[in-house]
């Protein structure tokens, strides 16, 4: 079968796209034939994680695709059966944290940028039959994230007030339509012009420039619930824009992940600060019952072929993407 493989350099270096062994259905799992499958930030960290010594990795956490085959003792699907992917591994029920022995697909098991992966059969569910295949492939890892950090750990609800600061990610995008799916106003923040319109024509409600001064530009907005993904270059900021009790949900860090802050302010303030990461298998579910409920599409950029993964990588790579990047597979 066809992959995009990482082997023999560290970084971005060892990625390359060359026939593969294709993998044999075990007990308990599904083979599934890959249709689509998503790019995520943690694709360009992946290839530093694997060291160049260890065997030869199949790349990607995100995907969809047709149950080709079912292993002994695996009865949740049939052949044929259009399924999506969980990227999680080993955290079933929802809880405070991932339990013990939590992973991620894709390291150190292989992942989805291929023509077939098998994979524990209680991490797939069924596609959303309204959704394409580049948007079924793209949705799992991006919309789950979102899911938890808006719904589980920031307990959004009507009326508040969410501000996104550098949207354009999947992750964002995702965040903002489950927002005003249930009846939040959304404030976004981007260096680039062409993401803040396009961040209003979504559903926006303001759209203001990251490096501005937002307590200026925003002097007649109370933000209740702020999602913070960039890191030391806007924290401080972000930290001085939410109201006196207000909660900050981070799940990452585009920029350097050490920040320093005033922490008499900040217990003053009576500010709440909540880590995220992924979610349950529990929060998939729930997340999937929520976008066929409200016909949430995920925001699809562009999709490449598997051929093209130099040029998907650096695009990536240089966020040059407004929403999720896909390959046809």
């Amino acid at each position: 079968m066809k992959a995009i493989v990482h082997e023999g350099k560290e970084g971005l270096e060892g990625i390359t796209y060359r026939n593969f062994e294709e993998p044999t259905v075990e007990p308990k799992m599904v083979k599934v034939k890959i249709k689509a499958a998503g790019m995520n930030r943690r694709d360009l960290i992946v290839p530093h994680r694997h060291k160049a010594d260890q065997p030869p990795l199949v790349q990607g956490s995100d995907g969809a695709g047709v149950i080709a085959e079912v292993g002994e003792g695996a009865g949740k699907f049939a052949v044929g059966d259009e399924v999506v992917i969980s990227a999680g591994i080993g955290w079933n029920e929802n809880s405070a944290a991932p339990p013990p022995g939590f992973e991620i697909l894709c390291l150190p098991d292989h992942g989805t940028f291929a023509e077939y992966i098998i994979v524990p059969e209680d991490i797939v569910e069924k596609k959303p039959a309204y959704l394409s295949w580049e948007e079924a492939g793209v949705l799992p890892l991006a919309a789950l994230t979102a899911y938890r950090a808006l719904f589980t750990r920031g307990q959004v609800k009507a009326g508040d007030t969410v501000m996104l600061p550098g949207i354009g990610s999947g992750v964002l995008l995702f965040v903002l339509r489950f927002a005003k799916a249930v009846g939040a106003r959304v404030i976004v923040t981007s260096r680039s012009e062409e993401k803040r319109a396009k961040a209003l024509e979504l559903g926006a409600d303001v759209a203001i420039p990251t490096e501005a001064d937002w307590n200026e530009e925003l002097q007649e907005e109370t933000v209740d619930l702020l999602i913070e993904t960039i890191g030391r270059a806007t924290f401080n900021k972000s930290l001085g824009i939410i109201k006196k009790g207000g909660t900050i949900v981070t799940f990452g860090a585009t920029t350097e992940d050490e920040v320093t802050i005033d922490i008499r302010s900040f217990f003053y303030g009576q500010y709440n600060l909540l880590g995220s990461t992924m979610g349950s298998h529990e929060e998939f579910q729930d997340m999937l019952a929520f976008i066929e409920k409200h016909k949430i599409h995920p925001v699809l950029d562009r999709t490449f072929s598997l051929s093209e993964h130099k040029e998907a990588y650096e695009y990536l790579h240089n966020s040059m993407n407004f929403g999720k990047i896909g390959f046809i597979i």
